[in-house]
């Protein structure tokens, strides 16, 4: 059984080739080139971009490679998952399964589920970690997806970003949701829901903020101390890391990964970024 995820599920590519997971890479315009996400380009590529007062763009799969993947599953006869990026923020989801179906008119027999996620960053790599751990254990191609939907269906997602013009700009806010902050030191907090990313609240400084996550994990979580929490940053380490050592510090969850928020994402949500993710519900 084969697994295909694309690069804005913010997992490194060391790790998608360690657990056989096919990567679908996404594509990031900058300075009038294409870049292949976590081939061609990097996040901090990205994030010194911005700084320099760029604004990389970024843009779906290519339709002639999902083509040829979806041939090639079809021709080895093999099953496969694509569990894809937000189709509220990408269009990946959408041609990925117009193409299945276009590839299925040759290949009657291809057996290729897709689903959409509606998950981020982050938050839809443990979604792919969760087809990973489903895979591994042996479990047939329906349990697999019944995982997979059910992980999707109940991630959380919660973060803040410096600047919320940098996701106005790109759409994946509304410029009349985008708040104001500057000089002031408002620090904007979002989650995602049905797959936007919508503003929730807003505090003054980084500290209000991130004890505000806190309160908010422990009001939607589920069985925190069995769950592997997911930290992500924008090229902050530094805060990523103070995070984790309050999430153990209140939740002693099982673990907690810290990744970079990769290419596609942080095009959109600029430096200054961090974000946790977790589930409101657990298995029964």
């Amino acid at each position: 059984m084969r697994i295909f995820a694309d690069s804005a599920c913010d997992l490194p590519k060391s790790f998608l080739d360690e657990h056989q997971v096919d990567l679908i890479p996404l594509h990031v315009l900058l300075d009038e080139e294409e870049y292949k996400d976590l081939i061609d380009i990097t996040a901090l590529d990205v994030y010194d971009a911005i700084r320099a007062g760029n604004q990389p763009k970024t843009s779906q799969a290519s339709p002639d490679f999902l083509i040829e993947q979806w041939t090639e599953l079809a021709k080895t006869g093999e099953e496969g998952i694509y569990i894809a990026f937000s189709s509220e923020l990408s269009g990946t989801y959408n041609t990925a399964v117009m193409l299945r179906d276009q590839v299925k008119e040759e290949y009657p027999d291809l057996n290729l589920v897709i689903v959409d996620s509606k998950c981020a960053s982050l938050g839809y790599g443990l979604v792919v970690k969760e087809a990973i751990r489903s895979r591994d254990a042996g479990d047939d191609l329906l349990t697999l997806e019944e995982n997979v939907r059910f992980t999707a269906a109940h991630m959380e997602h919660l973060f803040t970003v410096e600047d919320l013009d940098y996701l106005a700009r790109g759409g994946r806010v509304s410029r009349a949701g985008a708040f104001i902050g500057g000089l002031l030191n408002i620090k904007p907090l979002l989650h995602v829901e049905e797959g936007k990313l919508i503003p929730i609240e807003k505090h003054r400084g980084r500290k209000r903020v991130m004890k505000r996550m806190l309160d908010l994990m422990e009001e939607r979580g589920a069985h925190l101390a069995e769950q592997h929490i997911g930290i992500n940053h924008s090229d902050d380490e530094a805060i990523a890391l103070e995070f984790k050592k309050a999430v153990k510090e209140r939740f002693n969850p099982k673990s907690v990964d810290v990744q970079m928020i990769g290419s596609v994402v942080g095009a959109h949500v600029g430096p200054g970024t961090f974000s946790v993710y977790f589930l409101n519900k657990l298995p029964e």
